[in-house]
C-alpha cells in the first residue's frame, strides 16, 4: 500500500512538471518569427492586446498554476478560442479530465490552427503547441491521452477564451 501511494504521488508530480514551463523573457521583441508565422506581432503589440496573464503565457511561454486557472474544471458546452486572435482551437466535446489541473483536449477543432514545435526547455524535450498564425504559446501535447487520438493537448486557460454554446 505504501508503494502504491508513493507511486501515485510520483505520477502526479511528473504530470504537473510535464505541463509546466519556466518563464522566459522575450529579449528579441517579437513573439515569433514572422517568416514562419504570418500574424506574428511585436511583444509591445501583444502587451497592449492581451491580459497580463495571457501575455505571460503566450508571449513569454509561461505557465499558469494548476487547479487555479479558469478552465481546468469547466464542464460547459462550447468552444475554446485563442485569447490573442479569437480563432477556434478546441471544442468542449474533446475536453477530458486529465488530472493535471489544466484544461486537456484529445484533438483540436482544426489541426491547421495550431503548430507543434520542439521545446527543449527545463532539461526535457517536449512538443509545444503554438497558434499557427501567430506562433504564440498555448501549451504542450503528450501521447498519454484517451482514444481515439491517444493525445493530450495540455493547454493554459489564459491562452484561451471560452465561448459557451447557445
Amino acid at each position: 500500500m505504501k508503494t502504491l501511494k508513493l507511486f501515485g504521488i510520483l505520477m502526479v508530480a511528473l504530470a504537473l512538471n510535464a505541463c509546466s514551463q519556466n518563464k522566459t523573457s522575450n529579449a528579441g521583441g517579437l513573439s515569433r518569427d514572422i517568416k514562419k508565422y504570418p500574424a506574428a506581432k511585436s511583444a509591445a503589440y501583444w502587451k497592449q492586446a492581451l491580459s497580463a496573464q495571457a501575455y505571460d503565457i503566450m508571449v513569454n511561454s509561461g505557465t499558469e498554476t494548476p487547479y487555479k486557472n479558469p478552465y481546468w474544471d469547466n464542464h460547459k458546452k462550447g468552444v475554446y478560442v485563442s485569447a490573442a486572435t479569437g480563432k477556434p482551437l478546441f471544442s468542449s466535446d474533446t475536453k477530458f479530465e486529465s488530472g493535471t489541473g489544466w484544461p486537456s483536449f484529445f484533438k483540436p477543432i482544426d489541426a491547421k490552427a495550431i503548430k507543434i514545435v520542439r521545446d527543449a526547455s527545463d532539461g526535457m524535450v517536449r512538443d509545444e503547441v503554438v497558434e499557427a498564425s501567430t506562433g504564440l504559446h498555448l501549451g504542450h501535447v503528450f501521447d498519454d491521452g484517451p482514444k481515439p487520438t491517444g493525445l493530450r493537448y495540455c493547454m493554459n486557460s489564459y491562452a484561451l477564451k471560452f465561448i459557451p454554446a447557445k
